[in-house]
């Protein structure tokens, strides 16, 4: 039988091999001896050794899965690498089995290996409806161990082809991954994260199953190796590691029996779209247009200006119908909605869709993955990939995003947890297509601070911030819901102000702004007649986010970003300047950002002027270290600048 996959490579890094530890599973005294792994300094265990070969028992005709693994423990943290948990997944007609479990932990003890086994009395089950778990730790285990453990899986369960992980919360020295497939099953077969394979071979084996029949299969057989494995390590500034932790997965897509019968597992994007027309949490509550017809009051319906009808229509939805908090397509009902006036996120933009629909405004939904839920596969479809949807409404030949789920959202804005790159859009006279979701305008956080007079050791001024965009949601959230804790908590987050009396002058919940002006006062630091002081009084970032010594997933902030600060002192005869500090502009590779900072004397007045701009929603893996460098500046400018003026 032909065999047949479908593969998706990202391959954006390269890594060189370097062997200090014994890429297979014998023990030597010289890796009992290591205490650290050179390329990750803050490693707490690493995996020498990691194999799997998952094949198609020739007798049993059951799935079966060789597992080995190889482990160093180089701090007391990795010591729990030695507990092992193994799922063994079962349904009413079968369940999966573990067979050979063998583990051995490895010391050096007065200069000899000791070896401690792995007893059957130690291993334990525990059992539930829908699996087994499996569940063992190795003795002896402490710092310095390099422990080996090995088994065998056996399975019924075709449908998902044992994936493998090559990346994990420790880095990898050598991960090899063997899989045979006979030609009767056809998978898709994803691949994700970014690390390259070393080895990536595919061979075919003639007649590798036979049945008693005469009937027999070829089986395409894969290897994998990757090398040099840096661990997985979550950081600020992306979505779910579910998106890039490298791996390979599986999808049955057709099964041809032996006896000619043929199913088709994995749906085409035709047949999805057939499914969610006729689907009663979808297709039929975006049918329901005579549900919506009466809704609107006429001081909308009676709108001509399309654009202006369309942001009127999104308002009245967020001003009339609460989410709450569901997001999964299932018990979506429209009619519920509009009774009860709260639902989840498909039946208030569902609702949205069938109100706009019914004015004429050119809608369709577009289901989304979350940031949170990762994304949604796109070489076949995965209908329970997406758990929110959203509208895009076309007028003018101009595309809008539109999402009625939060009021504190302007028209056109999507909730910060959809910007996950992509989506669905739904057609079903044309068919559906993938969606980029991009935010084009920039957010920004604005600070400016003028201080106008200098009496009795302190100054006096204003504050005023501006906020726009996606840095608007929180302060507008929280001045709405109690401005009284709002002003207290600016009082307690700003320990360098004296604030003496707060004012917002721009709040309007469906805007995109959020602006303050706050009366201040400032105690600076003196020494003898001089006054020394930072002039950041607000600081955009207290640390550089970025630690790691490798990232391999991208920096994700989502949306575009700005941040300004200023302060202006205006000089009179009590005070003079005699230090400021130096322009600086500093720019990361392709002008992706850069930071401004300038100070100049003007008209008796010391004008300090910094500015942060990240030109990129998403940033690749090759940035990190240019962003790492640019932070410590952007850090080391706002702790460390000093003005010196001088009490006259």
């Amino acid at each position: 039988m032909k065999y047949s996959i479908l593969i998706v490579v990202l391959v954006t890094t390269l890594f060189s091999f370097s062997q200090t530890y014994n890429t297979e599973m014998s023990v030597s005294k010289s890796e009992l001896e290591h205490t650290s792994y050179e390329k990750d300094s803050t490693a707490n265990a690493l995996v020498i050794y990691d194999y799997g070969n998952s094949f198609v028992n020739k007798k049993t005709f059951w799935l079966n899965v060789e597992v080995k693994q190889k482990i160093k423990i180089l701090r007391p943290e990795g010591i729990d690498r030695g507990e092992f948990e193994i799922k063994l997944y079962k349904n009413k007609s079968t369940e999966e089995k573990i067979d050979d479990i063998k583990g051995i932990t490895y010391n050096l003890k007065n200069g000899k290996i000791v070896k401690s086994q792995l007893t059957e009395k130690a291993i334990f089950r525990e059992e539930n409806e829908h699996y087994t778990l499996v569940k063992f730790v190795l003795p002896n285990v402490k710092v310095g161990s390099v422990i080996t453990v090995s088994y065998e899986k056996r399975s019924r369960f075709m449908y998902k082809f044992h994936p493998w992980y090559f990346q994990g919360q420790d880095p990898v020295l050598y991960s090899e991954y063997n899989a045979s497939i006979p030609g009767n099953y056809i998978y898709h077969i994803k691949l994700v994260g970014s690390i390259p394979f070393d080895t990536f071979e595919n061979d075919l084996v003639k007649n590798c199953l036979e049945t008693g029949g005469g009937a027999s299969a070829d089986c395409g057989v894969s290897k994998y190796v990757m090398k040099n494995i840096p661990a997985y390590k979550s950081e600020d500034y992306t979505t779910t590691s579910l998106n890039y932790t490298s791996r390979v997965e599986y999808e049955l897509s057709v099964f041809n029996g032996f006896d000619g019968r043929v199913d088709k597992i994995t749906k085409t994007w035709k047949d999805a779209d057939h499914e969610l027309k006729a689907d009663a949490d979808f297709g039929k509550q975006l049918s329901k247009k005579s549900i919506a017809k009466d809704v609107l009051p006429e001081s909308i319906t009676s709108i001509e200006d399309q654009l202006e009808k369309t942001k009127a229509i999104h308002q009245f939805v967020v001003n009339n119908y609460t989410w709450n908090g569901k997001s999964e397509r299932y018990d979506v009902s429209v009619k519920n909605l509009l009774k009860e006036k709260a639902g989840s996120v498909f039946e208030i933009n569902l609702l949205l869709e069938n109100l706009l629909a019914n004015e004429g405004i050119t809608v369709f939904p577009v289901l989304m993955s979350t940031r949170g839920n990762g994304f949604a596969t796109k070489i076949y479809p995965v209908l329970s990939d997406f758990n929110h949807v959203i509208i895009k409404a076309i007028i003018d030949d101009k595309s809008y995003y539109l999402d009625a789920t939060d009021k504190y959202h302007a028209f056109g804005e999507l909730p910060f947890r959809t910007l996950n790159q992509y989506g669905r859009l739904i057609d079903f006279d044309k068919g559906s297509y993938w969606e980029d979701i991009v935010v084009k305008d920039f957010s920004s956080r604005t600070h400016r601070i003028e201080l106008s007079s200098f009496t009795d050791d302190e100054f006096q001024g204003t504050l005023q911030s501006r906020y726009s965009g996606y840095h608007s949601h929180l302060p507008k959230r929280q001045y709405d819901e109690s401005n009284l804790s709002y002003f207290e908590n600016k009082i307690n987050n700003y320990d360098e102000i004296i604030i003496e009396d707060h004012k917002v002058i721009d709040f309007d919940k469906s805007k995109p702004n959020f602006t303050e002006k706050l009366e201040i006062a400032i105690e600076p630091e003196f020494i003898g007649n001089k006054i020394y002081l930072n002039p950041f009084l607000i600081k955009f970032f207290d640390e550089n986010p970025f630690k790691l010594q490798e990232r391999t997933y991208p920096i994700d902030f989502g949306y575009k970003d700005i941040y300004n600060y200023s302060m202006q002192i205006n000089l009179d005869e009590n005070i003079k300047v005699l230090e400021f500090p130096k322009m600086v502009n500093y720019s990361l590779p392709n002008q992706a950002g850069n930071v401004i900072y300038n100070s100049e004397l003007k008209d008796n007045s010391l004008i300090i002027f910094f500015k942060v701009k990240f030109n990129l929603p998403i940033y690749s893996p090759e940035y990190y270290p240019y962003l790492k460098l640019f932070m410590d500046k952007v850090v080391e400018l706002q702790n460390n600048s000093v003005i010196v003026l001088e009490k006259q």
